[in-house]
């Protein structure tokens, strides 16, 4: 079985890579303490395919979250404290899985790399 993580990140809010990149890992790693044990595991094994997908909007990242937990899947969504880049606090990402690939391209396929 194929397992893969995808971090969606609103292209909206133009962040800097170095925010953007910190924003994804915390999406990242918090999905991961929460995933199953044995799908964790199995997803380690295969080299922690990770994928980051653009959305547009608050909007759009919510309901992908939406759908994403209809389906049975691990979700993190982040937002940030609003200290630094941000004046105030601001929702930024959601990560979905690790999970079975198929899985995950039911609710995120459609989706476009972030660039």
């Amino acid at each position: 079985m194929s397992l893969k993580q995808v971090i969606l990140v609103r292209a909206d809010l133009e962040m800097r890579k170095g925010k953007m990149s910190a924003q994804v890992a915390h999406a990242s790693v918090e999905a991961v303490l929460k995933s199953d044990k044995k799908i964790l595991h199995e997803w380690l094994q295969e080299g922690m395919k990770k994928i980051v997908l653009r959305v547009d909007s608050l909007k759009e990242l919510l309901e992908y979250k939406r759908k994403a937990e209809d389906a049975g899947l691990t979700t993190s969504l982040i937002t940030d404290s609003g200290k630094t880049f941000f004046k105030q606090p601001e929702t930024t990402c959601l990560a979905i899985g690790p999970n079975e690939e198929g899985r995950i391209d039911t609710v995120s396929g459609k989706l476009k790399l972030i660039v």
